[in-house]
């Protein structure tokens, strides 16, 4: 996560994409002794989703030092932060059963409208497109539509 604000504060790039979760590696958090990927398929098992616990909460801490060092990045007279959208999430809303649907996704930086939380209706879920859609018109790129959208984000 360091070198993330490292690339963007030398321009090095405006697009970063970083997979956290690989298989066959056992994550390097105190308690945790099992791969996350096996972790994330916990059946119920109480220890196993302890471990996991661990694992997501020092991930989301990660993250969240993350934005902090973009906030005290200075950028043209704003924070870096100011200057740049950031979108952390999974594309599992259960893991354990392989649902697609009711991602955990966290949203951060330009001018966006901060320290939401947004619960879309769980049965008939908005898709994560209608985001893209939002994130795209706010970088001044004007889209109606993306992938599987019906719309934007209000």
């Amino acid at each position: 996560m360091n070198l993330i604000q490292l690339i963007l504060q030398t321009d090095s790039s405006r697009v970063i994409s970083v997979v956290i979760q690989d298989h066959q590696v056992v994550p390097n958090v105190e308690g945790v002794f099992a791969e996350h990927h096996t972790l994330s398929h916990h059946g119920q098992d109480p220890s196993r989703i302890t471990q996991l616990m661990k694992i997501e909460t020092a991930l989301v801490s990660r993250f969240g030092d993350l934005l902090d060092q973009l906030k005290e990045t200075g950028e043209n007279g704003q924070s870096l932060l100011d200057n740049t959208t950031v979108l952390f999430g999974s594309n599992l809303g259960n893991a354990n059963a392989h649902d697609p649907r009711n991602l955990p996704i966290f949203l951060a930086g330009s001018n966006y409208q901060h320290g939401r939380y947004i619960a879309h209706n769980k049965a008939q879920n908005t898709p994560l497109s209608n985001l893209f859609v939002s994130m795209l018109n706010n970088m001044g790129v004007e889209t109606d539509a993306f992938a599987t959208s019906n719309g934007q984000l209000d």
